[in-house]
């Protein structure tokens, strides 16, 4: 064997798949537009005929966004993070279904398991992905791919789609490219062709803010980008951001995989344009924390995780920061929930001075199949 055989990585995504793990007890809604999520969602009935009945998402009321949903709904306009009220303006006769974290934390113990009979150099990346070494294996690459593919289906009766190149940064684009239950082999020549067409946003880190920036300097795809000098990107985006963004561009990742990763924290925060007020500015600053806790309620969510701790941080305009931080009696992950105790944290900050950043930090972390879930009710009104 070669003692330093080129890196070969690959990305384990399963598809759709706490709508897919809900297929698996409801056959007969396969084919349909089903959404998973919301808060005090009606399960199906079993009606006197052997039949199910099943809530449709325009008669659905409340807060609360979509976990995820399958295809069918997805062709409609639906997608995980949206709002469900806006969602059943788009799909109003799609199914939705309460979710189901026990059975999806089996699922994906079920599918990372048979995986790490075939390759067990694996890095964790939540409840439905993974990151795979298969250096060392002496296997072709689609050959490998179809044999992890049916190692999951044969454990879980669900579907993947893998992507396989030299990096990490490269295989998260591919795993998503040929979806669902997809195979997608790429080398670094392959770049030019594959990736640099894509949007910016493809590329995992550029997120709404950064690509709106981009587009609004005209760049919008990867190509565009891996074009854009280096020293224009620093320039409007800052050092670290900016070299990034050129390497990324590029295709080049030089992250190891990680074997064992457990996070100690999720967090997000904002750093304004300008510098708000609490009183003058409270709308906004209401808005713009609600938005924080919903992002970090839908990063609990995809990484497979409950919080037991939420905390808060306010920098000021003079750049002195503050944080506090409270632990709930049982772990929680809904936004509504997040942004309560986080509005508990909140009462206990002078807001006298104007605001530059505001972020949201949940920690003390508990997988979800091991959360008891409860829901508190949402607090109305925080900046007061």
């Amino acid at each position: 064997m070669n003692p330093h055989p080129p890196r070969r990585i690959a990305h384990l995504d399963m598809d759709a798949f706490f709508a897919s793990v809900e297929l698996l007890t409801y056959p007969q809604l396969r084919g349909q537009a089903v959404v998973v999520g919301g808060r005090n969602v009606d399960p199906p009935t079993l009606q006197a005929d052997g039949t199910w009945q099943f809530a449709r998402l325009g008669d659905y009321v409340g807060r609360g966004v979509v976990t995820t949903s399958t295809y069918e709904a997805r062709a409609c306009g639906v997608f995980s993070g949206m709002g469900l009220m806006q969602s059943a303006k788009l799909a109003p006769d799609a199914i939705i279904l309460p979710a189901n974290f026990e059975q999806y934390r089996e699922l994906s113990r079920r599918f990372k398991q048979a995986v790490a009979a075939i390759a067990p150099h694996i890095e964790n990346r939540g409840i439905d992905e993974i990151f795979i070494d298969l250096t060392q294996i002496e296997e072709d690459s689609d050959v490998l791919a179809r044999r992890l593919k049916q190692a999951v289906f044969d454990a879980t009766g669900l579907t993947c789609s893998i992507g396989i190149t030299p990096n990490k940064l490269l295989s998260k684009i591919c795993s998503d490219l040929d979806k669902p239950n997809g195979i997608t082999i790429l080398s670094l020549a392959d770049i030019e062709t594959r990736i640099w067409p894509l949007a910016t946003k493809k590329i995992n880190g550029i997120g709404p803010k950064a690509y709106e920036k981009l587009t609004g300097l005209g760049i919008h795809t990867i190509g565009e980008l891996a074009k854009t000098p280096r020293q224009f990107l620093i320039a409007h985006f800052g050092i670290a951001s900016g070299d990034w963004l050129n390497r990324a561009a590029q295709g080049i990742d030089e992250r190891p995989i990680v074997l064992a990763s457990e996070p100690k924290s999720i967090s997000r925060e904002s750093t304004f344009d300008r510098d708000l007020h609490a009183k003058a500015n409270r709308a906004s600053l209401s808005e713009i924390f609600t938005s924080l806790c919903t992002r970090l309620s839908e990063d609990l969510k995809r990484k497979g995780y409950a919080s037991k701790t939420i905390g808060i941080k306010v920098r000021y305009a003079d750049f002195r920061s503050v944080t506090r931080d409270v632990t709930v009696p049982f772990a929680i992950m809904e936004a509504a929930d997040i942004r309560k105790a986080a509005g508990e944290c909140l009462k206990r900050v002078p807001l006298s001075k104007k605001i530059r950043l505001l972020g949201v930090r949940a920690s003390g972390l508990v997988l979800l199949g091991e959360v008891a879930q409860r829901s508190v009710p949402a607090q109305a009104e925080l900046f007061h």
